[in-house]
C-alpha cells in the first residue's frame, strides 16, 4: 500500500501538472437529458454525466459509489433490496407499495423507480446522467427532485469482446465481459457479470446451544453474490429506423445485512459498531440470531424495446416499451443481538409496464418535444415478524422482572419456565403485515425551446398527469401466551385485505433560460415544479361495536418549487469544463417516512420545508497523460422551524450531509513501445449526517455519522500490443470506519442498530480485449 500510494503521489506531483499542454482537450460530454443529443454545456439544467469507460477506469461497479463523485447525490445501499436515492437532501427509499418515489431512476429510457426494484449492477454501461432539480416535465412524476438515468451499451456491427477477471480480500471474485458483432441489418451483444465476496462481519451466534435454540447456521454478514446477464439485439432495416431490444436478468443472493445493537453487546464484545471479538478473527463482529436463514434472495427481470424512426431530417419518432418485475425475500435480525427478539423478513414483489410515444422536431430556431405515456404498476410488501415472548417482553421492559434483557456476559435471560432436563420451553410469537399498491397513470407532455437570438434560448414545458391509485393492507396478529394480549399494539385484520382508492391529477411545468455570455460561457436559469403523489395510508380500526373497519388517511401530495441559476463553460481552449449553480427549493406538505410501534413504515405529512444549496464540478485535461476532476456541494435542507410542523420542526433532512467534496485523477503514461502505466485515485469527503427524520430518536444515544473521508486507488500495466491490462486496486485505502445506516427498525423498539461500512479491500483485476 505504501508503494501504491507513492506511485500515485509521484504521478500527481509530476511537473506536467503545472503547465497545460496546448495539444490536449477535455472530453466533450454529450447527454440526452432533454430527449435529444446535446452537449452538456447547452442544457439549462445542473447535470453530472459519466461515460462507461470513465466509471470502469475508476473501478465503479455499484450505484452507491457513483454518489461519491457526484455533487448533490447520495446513494445508500443497505442491500440490493434496500437502496436509498438522495438528491439535494430528498430521500427516496420507501419499500411500501403505496408510496411514490421522489427520485426517478431510468434504465434505458424507462422509469424503474420503485425502491425494491431500482437497484442494478453497473456492467457494460454506456452512460450515467444525474440531473438535479424537478424533472417531471421530461421524466415523469417520479422525478420530483431529480433523475438518475443509465443507458447500457448497444450492439455493434464490428466484432469485439472483452473478459475481466478479478479477486481480492474476503475471497472476492468477479467475472465480467461482453461479446458483440453482426452485419448491417442485425447486431447482437451479450454482456454478463458475476461478483461474489465473503462477508466482512462474522456472525458468532450459534456457538452456544442455549443461546441459539433454533440452530441458526453461522455465517458471515454483508457478503455478496450477484449475477447479471444482458442479451441485446439491434435491428436496422433502413438507415432511418433502429430497433433496440434489451433483456436484463439479475439475481442477488447476498448473505444478509448485519444490524449491530447499540445497547446490548455480543458475547465478549461491546456495542461499538466497529469493535471486534478476538475469537472471531474478523475486523468486525455481531451476534445475530435470525430464526430463519438470514440473507437476500432477489430476482429482477427487465425487457425494453426502443424504436427510433427518423421520419425526416427534422422529425424523429421514438417509442419505448418496457416491462420490469422483481421478487425479493430478505430475512434480517432487526435487533442485532444474540436474543430471539426482533426477527423480521421482507417479502416484496412488483410488476410494472410502461409505454412512451414521443416526437422530436428540430427547426431553424425551435426544438419541440411532445408525446404521451402510460404507466402501470402493482405490488406488495409483506413483513413477517417473529420473537420469543419472554425475551420481547423483557427487552421492552414490560415484565418488570428487574433482570436485564441480556447479561453482561452475553447470556440471554429467558424467563419462560423450563421443562425437565433444563431445556427451554420457547414460546414463539408471530405476526404478519402486508401493504398493497396499484397505480395506473396517463400523461401528456410538450416542451418547446425557442432561439430568441443567437445567444438567448428560452424553454417552456408542461406535463399533465392523471393517475388512479389503490392501497391495501392486511395483518395477522396473535395474542401473547404470557400476557394474553397482542405483543404489538395493533389491530389484526385476520388476513382480510382492507382497500381504498382515489384518482388524482396535476399540471407540472418548467421554465428555462440559457444565455451565451461568451463563446465559451453559458448562463442558465430554471424554475420547475415537482410533485410526489398523494399517499392513501390504509389501517384497521374498530367501530363502537368492536367490528373491523377501514381507516384511510390521505397524505396530501408533496409539492416542490425549484429556483436555480448557474454557469457552464470551458476554459483554456477546451482543456477545462465546469459547472456552478445555486438553488432554492420550497416544499409544501413535505412527506416523511416514519415507523410505528410494530416496526412498520408509514408516510406522514411534516408540513413545510426548504432547501438552499450550491454545487460545482470541474474537469481538466492537464496533459495527454493527466486528467483531474473535482466537485463540491453545500446543501442546507430541513423542515421549517415553526410550530405548525410538529415534533420534526427544525430537523435536518435525513441522509444528507451539509458539505460534500470529492477529487480524483487519472494518470497514464507510456513506459515503452508496448507497455503503458495506468492509474487513478479518488478522494471523497462528507460532513455529518442524521439517519432518521427525528434526527436523534433515542435519547442518550448518538444515531448519526460524523464526517467521513474515503480514498480509493488503482494502478496497473497495459499491454497495447496484445490488448490486456493488469491492475491492483484498494478501496477505502486508509481503512476508515464509518456507518452506512443507524437507527433502523430496532429504534422503534428502543433498540437502535448500526450498519458498518466496508473496511479496506485490496485486490487485482485482469482484462483482455479482442477484435478492438
Amino acid at each position: 500500500m505504501k508503494r501504491l500510494s507513492c506511485l500515485i503521489a509521484a504521478a500527481l506531483t509530476s511537473t506536467s501538472v503545472w503547465a497545460l499542454e496546448e495539444d490536449t482537450e477535455i472530453e466533450r460530454i454529450t447527454v440526452t437529458t432533454q430527449k435529444r443529443t446535446q452537449s452538456i454545456q447547452d442544457v439549462p439544467a445542473t447535470i453530472s454525466a459519466y461515460t462507461g469507460d470513465f466509471l470502469q477506469e475508476l473501478g465503479i461497479m455499484e450505484l452507491d459509489v457513483v454518489s461519491d463523485i457526484t455533487p448533490g447525490l447520495v446513494i445508500q445501499e443497505q442491500s440490493p433490496n434496500n437502496p436509498g436515492f438522495v438528491i439535494r437532501g430528498i430521500t427516496s427509499d420507501s419499500g411500501s407499495a403505496q408510496a411514490a418515489p421522489r427520485v426517478s431512476v431510468y434504465y434505458n429510457g424507462a422509469d424503474i423507480s420503485r425502491s425494491r426494484g431500482s437497484y442494478f449492477e453497473l456492467f457494460d454501461i454506456e452512460r450515467v446522467e444525474v440531473v438535479r432539480g424537478p424533472q417531471s416535465t421530461l421524466f415523469g412524476t417520479a422525478a420530483a427532485v431529480g433523475a438518475l438515468a443509465v443507458s447500457t451499451r448497444k450492439p455493434e456491427e464490428d466484432f469485439s469482446a472483452e473478459i475481466r477477471l478479478g479477486g481480492g480480500d474476503y475471497s472476492a471474485r468477479n467475472t465480467e465481459g461482453f461479446i458483440t458483432g453482426g452485419n448491417s441489418l442485425a447486431q447482437g451483444r451479450l454482456a454478463f457479470s458475476h461478483r461474489e465476496r465473503d462477508g466482512y462481519i462474522r456472525n458468532i451466534a450459534g456457538t452456544d446451544a442455549a443461546q441459539n435454540p433454533q440452530g441458526t447456521r453461522q455465517h458471515d454478514m454483508n457478503g455478496i453474490q450477484r449475477t447479471g446477464i444482458r442479451p441485446s439485439l439491434r435491428l436496422t432495416p433502413t438507415p432511418d429506423l433502429t430497433l433496440d431490444l434489451v433483456y436484463t436478468y439479475e439475481k442477488n443472493e447476498d448473505t444478509g445485512t448485519s444490524f449491530k445493537n447499540g445497547l446490548f453487546a455480543p458475547t465478549g464484545g461491546d456495542t461499538s459498531p466497529y469493535s471486534f471479538v478476538e475469537m472471531t478473527g474478523s475486523p468486525f463482529s455481531a451476534e445475530v440470531l435470525g430464526r430463519d436463514k438470514l440473507g437476500l434472495d432477489r430476482t429482477v427481470e427487465d425487457i425494453n424495446l426502443t424504436v427510433n424512426w427518423e421520419l425526416s431530417d427534422n422529425l424523429t419518432f421514438t417509442s419505448i416499451t418496457a416491462h420490469r418485475s422483481f421478487d425479493s425475500l430478505e430475512v434480517f435480525d432487526a435487533d442485532g443481538t444474540q436474543a430471539w427478539f426482533l426477527e423480521f423478513g421482507e417479502d416484496a414483489q412488483g410488476d410494472q409496464f410502461s409505454q412512451e410515444l414521443r416526437f422530436s422536431h428540430i427547426g431553424d430556431r425551435t426544438a419541440t418535444l411532445f408525446g404521451v405515456s402510460y404507466f402501470t404498476e402493482d405490488g406488495f410488501q409483506r413483513v413477517p415478524f417473529s420473537t420469543e415472548e419472554s425475551i420481547f417482553l423483557n427487552c421492552v421492559g414490560q415484565l418488570g422482572s428487574g433482570l436485564p434483557c441480556i447479561n453482561a456476559d452475553g447470556s440471554v435471560n429467558l424467563l419462560t419456565p423450563t421443562l425437565t432436563g433444563g431445556a427451554f420451553d420457547m414460546l414463539p410469537y408471530q405476526a404478519e403485515f402486508t401493504n398493497f399498491g396499484e397505480n395506473e397513470a396517463y400523461s401528456a407532455f410538450v416542451d418547446v425551446a425557442y432561439q430568441v437570438t443567437d445567444r438567448l434560448e428560452l424553454t417552456s414545458g408542461i406535463r399533465y398527469v392523471t393517475e388512479d391509485r389503490t392501497s391495501g393492507f392486511s395483518s395477522q396478529i396473535g395474542n401473547s401466551v404470557l400476557a394474553g394480549v397482542p405483543l404489538l399494539p395493533l389491530i389484526s385484520t385476520e388476513g382480510q385485505q382492507l382497500t381504498a382508492n382515489n384518482s388524482f391529477d396535476a399540471w407540472l411545468p418548467r421554465f428555462n433560460a440559457l444565455y451565451q455570455l461568451t463563446d465559451h460561457t453559458n448562463w442558465y436559469a430554471t424554475i420547475g415544479k415537482g410533485r410526489r403523489s398523494e399517499v392513501m395510508d390504509v389501517s384497521p380500526g374498530l367501530d363502537a361495536g368492536g367490528n373491523l373497519i377501514t381507516n384511510v388517511s390521505e397524505v396530501p401530495a408533496e409539492i416542490i418549487w425549484n429556483y436555480e441559476t448557474g454557469l457552464k463553460g470551458t476554459l483554456w481552449n477546451n482543456k477545462i469544463n465546469y459547472t456552478a449553480s445555486i438553488f432554492y427549493q420550497d416544499y409544501s406538505d413535505f412527506q416523511v417516512t416514519l415507523q410505528d410501534e410494530a416496526g412498520n413504515f408509514y408516510t406522514d405529512n411534516a408540513g413545510s420545508a426548504s432547501n438552499v444549496g450550491v454545487e460545482a464540478d470541474i474537469r481538466a485535461r492537464v496533459s495527454n497523460n493527466l486528467q483531474l476532476f473535482t466537485n463540491m456541494a453545500y446543501i442546507d435542507a430541513g423542515i421549517d422551524d415553526n410550530s405548525s410542523n410538529g415534533d420534526l420542526a427544525g430537523n435536518r433532512f435525513r441522509l444528507q450531509p451539509e458539505w460534500t467534496f470529492s477529487a480524483g485523477a487519472f494518470y497514464n503514461r507510456p513506459l515503452n513501445g508496448t507497455y503503458n502505466l495506468t492509474s487513478s485515485v479518488v478522494y471523497s469527503f462528507r460532513s455529518d449526517v442524521f439517519f432518521e427524520p427525528e434526527n436523534e430518536p433515542v435519547v442518550g444515544l448518538d444515531i448519526r455519522q460524523g464526517p467521513v473521508q474515503l480514498t480509493s486507488a488503482r494502478i496497473g500495466i497495459e499491454n497495447t500490443r496484445h490488448d490486456w491490462t493488469l491492475k491492483l486496486f484498494a478501496n477505502n485505502l486508509f481503512d476508515k470506519s464509518y456507518l452506512v445506516d443507524a437507527g433502523n427498525t430496532g429504534a422503534s423498539f428502543g433498540n437502535p442498530s448500526f450498519i458498518a461500512g466496508p473496511p479496506r479491500m485490496i485486490g487485482a483485476e485482469f482484462s483482455k480485449r479482442f477484435g478492438m
